[in-house]
C-alpha cells in the first residue's frame, strides 16, 4: 500500500497524518467497490489530492485525531467536486465519454449520487441545518460511521443517527426518492 511522503523525525502530528492516510486510503477503496472501471479516478489518487491539500493548509493544524478526520472528509468532497467539475468541462468540450462522477451511498441499497449535484443538495441543507450538512459530509464522503461521526462532532450516537435520518431522509426527498434506509 502505498504512504505517505516519509518525514524523518516523526512526531505526533505526524503519526496522526500516517494514521489518517491509512484510514483514509481504505475508507476511499471501500466506497470505489462498486464503481464503473471507467472511473477517472482512483481511491489512492484521491487519498493522494487530500493529502496534499491538508498538508498544503497552513494554521488549520488538527486538535486531535477527529478534527484531523472532519478536515480530511471535507479534503476529500473538495476533490472529488473539483474532479466531477472538470469531468464535465471536458465532457463540454467534446472530450469525453459524458460519464458521472459518483460517489456510493453510506447505506447498504448501493445508491449511487452525482457528486457535483450532492455537492449542490448538500450546500443547500447546510442553510437550512449546518450541523445535518456537516454529518452528511462526514458520512458521505469521509465514509465515517456514526460512532466515529459523533466522536468528531462531540454528539452523542443518538443524536448523530437522528439527524443521519433526517438528513438523509430530507436529500431524499429532494430526488424525489423514497427513504427506505
Amino acid at each position: 500500500m502505498p504512504s505517505p511522503p516519509e518525514n524523518t523525525g516523526q512526531t505526533e502530528q505526524n503519526q496522526d497524518y500516517d494514521l489518517m492516510y491509512a484510514q483514509l486510503l481504505g475508507m476511499a477503496r471501500s466506497r470505489f467497490a462498486g464503481q464503473s472501471p471507467s472511473h477517472t479516478l482512483q481511491p489512492t489518487a484521491l487519498v493522494h489530492e487530500a493529502y496534499l491539500k491538508l498538508a498544503a493548509t497552513k494554521g488549520n493544524d488538527p486538535k486531535d485525531q477527529h478534527h484531523l478526520l472532519a478536515i480530511a472528509s471535507h479534503a476529500m468532497r473538495q476533490v472529488l467536486v473539483d474532479h466531477a467539475r472538470k469531468k464535465n468541462a471536458i465532457k463540454r468540450g467534446g472530450g469525453d465519454d459524458g460519464a458521472r462522477v459518483t460517489l456510493s451511498d453510506v447505506g447498504s441499497d448501493g445508491k449511487e449520487w452525482d457528486v457535483l449535484e450532492l455537492h449542490d443538495t448538500i450546500e443547500h441543507l447546510a442553510k437550512l441545518d449546518p450541523r445535518q450538512a456537516q454529518i452528511i459530509e462526514l458520512r458521505f464522503f469521509g465514509g465515517l460511521t456514526v460512532e466515529q461521526t459523533a466522536e468528531v462532532l462531540g454528539l452523542s450516537e443518538r443524536a448523530v443517527y437522528l439527524d443521519w435520518k433526517m438528513a438523509r431522509a430530507w436529500i431524499m426527498s429532494q430526488y424525489g426518492i423514497d427513504d427506505d434506509g
